[in-house]
């Protein structure tokens, strides 16, 4: 395998940028076609993995690449950023910038995911304590502290401002949302029952997120991990560079899944932040995947926390999970069709 340094890497990556007909994206200065594919990395400890083993993530990041991934979703979780309202630990934020040395390195472009609180006993009190103005004045430093740290780097493809957010709850339900286990994925914007709509909600945070991130990066992308309610979300998107919805198509369902992604088509390019043999096998997700390119730009799957050439050994010796053939599977058809994907659509197909 042919191994390139990171200054070799760095001076080949170039500026993503979206296509000029609004179509998909391209690599400036060059124009090429660029197409986001790929995998959520390390979601609910980043951070802690590059504290105890950056030599894993780099390898990681190493497979990954092997495998024809071009782009990895990353979410530095805020309780490992944030030590107050206006004080960002330097650190973690050195850790976020090795991060970018190591994506760098790999030549794979990152889709870096803010304000995540996922594992719920590592909240912050003092966050969770705070009214919506500064709770919403906090989440705007967090953009100022990641925008500021990555500004400069070849290998951002896309801020990402929240991870699947609603806008208005009651306070009664708190701000925290999606539970899986030890871990809550979405959070709420509002819990103030005034006389706005969500789409008011929405409007007013982007915008107040997006101009806390231009004020140190007016060159990379931003957009927002949506849940599958179009509707929910059109007024966030007028302001988005391009819209993330998280679609998992269901057993004998792929043409609703399309339906429903064609809902989000608001003249913007569309990367489906999120999708995985979850509730179907890997010929629906397969044929999700390949009808999805007349609609979509880009996608990105999850990547295993064991090597696919473990979870391959494991298969072999009949030692697999259900889990893990699931994870394999994944991998498998990612390789699979890669070539199909980032490639042109012909005309017979």
């Amino acid at each position: 395998m042919l191994l390139l340094t990171g200054a070799t890497w760095a001076a080949d990556m170039q500026t993503i940028k979206l296509a000029p007909n609004k179509k998909g994206f391209i690599l400036f200065p060059t124009g090429e076609r660029y197409v986001p594919w790929g995998h959520n990395y390390g979601s609910v400890d980043i951070l802690e993995r590059l504290a105890k083993d950056p030599a894993r993530v780099a390898r990681d990041f190493a497979e990954m690449k092997a495998a024809g991934t071009t782009v990895a979703r990353v979410h530095p979780e805020m309780p490992k950023i944030l030590t107050a309202p206006d004080k960002a630990d330097q650190q973690a934020v050195d850790q976020l910038k090795q991060l970018l040395e190591i994506a760098e390195n790999s030549g794979i472009y990152l889709k870096i995911t803010g304000l995540a609180c996922y594992k719920i006993e590592n909240r912050l009190a003092w966050y969770d304590s705070m009214d919506e103005h500064d709770r919403w004045k906090t989440q705007a430093f967090f953009w100022e502290t990641i925008a500021r740290a990555c500004a400069e780097s070849p290998a951002v493809f896309a801020y990402d401002l929240i991870n699947e957010p609603a806008a208005i709850g009651k306070q009664t339900d708190g701000w925290y949302t999606g539970r899986m286990g030890d871990v809550e994925f979405c959070q709420r914007l509002s819990l103030n029952s005034d006389d706005r709509t969500g789409h008011d909600v929405f409007r007013e945070w982007t915008s107040r997120m997006v101009a806390s991130i231009h004020k140190h990066d007016q060159t990379h992308l931003i957009t927002m991990g949506m849940l599958p309610f179009p509707g929910a979300y059109k007024a966030a998107a007028e302001q988005l560079d391009f819209v993330s919805p998280h679609l998992y198509p269901k057993s004998g369902k792929v043409d609703d899944q399309i339906t429903l992604l064609q809902k989000f088509d608001w003249g913007k390019p569309i990367v489906i932040g999120e999708t995985f043999p979850l509730n179907c096998g890997p010929d629906d997700e397969r044929d999700f995947l390949l009808k999805s390119r007349e609609i979509a730009h880009g996608w990105i799957g999850h990547w295993p926390d064991q090597s696919p050439a473990e979870l391959a050994e494991l298969k072999k010796t009949g030692k697999s999970t259900i889990k893990d053939a699931i994870w394999l599977s994944w991998v498998d058809l990612f390789q699979e069709i890669g070539p199909q994907m980032i490639g042109e659509i012909s005309k017979q197909e």
